[in-house]
């Protein structure tokens, strides 16, 4: 093969190594969001991509906490949802998140679920249950949301002591415990309590016991040299991106 044949074949071989990074960097978008709002964000990349069928956008759902941790130990993402403005401020504080970026979007509440034979109406009646599963309050914020409200009510501690807490890793892993009969109830979003199949609200667990909770998102360090991660950041903050999470359950702050 003589020189001239081979430098072509290297430089095309370069032209389409190039080509393919350049496509993979403007058009794959990795999202890593909290567990809570698995449907919500699947409908919102859905829309997203009627415009932007050219953009690849790869979702990652789980508890905050977990997400938090991939990402600060080098998991790709260009975005992160929390549940939790906790875990948000985490990633703020490694420097990996974008904190001029950082919104809270989103707000929901916090329910008791169980079959309609459960004998549960209040926080009260938990001690009569056997089973009554919540997000691990280590890392899920449904869980930490929990935890506040049960030591609130001075229940935590002896809950926790005779074994009824059952530890789910996300707040629908809580739920399909709850809604498979596996536990008598679980502490889950209002959000999730309407997707359930067989589980019911038993009853709304009172706000002034934990604090809000809110939806914070941001893009990361890495994801604001993507324009098309600015593109899905800013889409999820307009008004068509509202209107698809009001009909999911979620409420909007008034200002952002």
């Amino acid at each position: 093969m003589n020189l001239n044949k081979a430098f072509i074949i290297l430089l095309f071989s370069m032209i389409i190594l190039v080509s393919c990074q350049s496509h993979v960097w403007a058009g794959d978008i990795r999202i890593s969001v909290a567990a809570s709002m698995t449907e919500v964000f699947r409908e919102l990349i859905k829309e997203f991509s009627v415009d932007h069928p050219e953009i690849v956008i790869s979702p990652n759902f789980a508890g905050s906490g977990a997400l938090a941790k991939q990402i600060n130990q080098g998991a790709p993402s260009d975005l992160y949802v929390s549940a939790n403005p906790n875990w948000m401020q985490y990633l703020v504080e490694q420097k990996v998140i974008d904190d001029q970026s950082l919104k809270i979007f989103a707000h929901n509440s916090l329910v008791f679920v169980g079959w309609e034979t459960t004998k549960a109406t209040s926080i009260s009646d938990l001690s009569t249950l056997k089973r009554i599963s919540i997000g691990s309050p280590a890392s899920v914020p449904a869980g930490q949301y929990t935890m506040q409200v049960l030591t609130a009510s001075g229940m935590y501690d002896s809950l926790l002591k005779a074994g009824k807490l059952v530890m789910a890793k996300d707040v629908r892993q809580a739920l399909i415990y709850a809604d498979r009969g596996e536990a008598d109830g679980a502490f889950v979003y209002r959000t999730d309590a309407l997707l359930a199949k067989n589980a019911v609200i038993l009853f709304e667990v009172p706000p002034e016991l934990h604090t809000q909770i809110a939806y914070p998102v941001a893009l990361t360090k890495k994801g604001t040299e993507k324009t098309d991660a600015h593109e899905f950041y800013t889409f999820v903050l307009s008004d068509k991106a509202k209107a698809i999470m009001t009909r999911y359950g979620f409420t909007i702050p008034d200002a952002r």
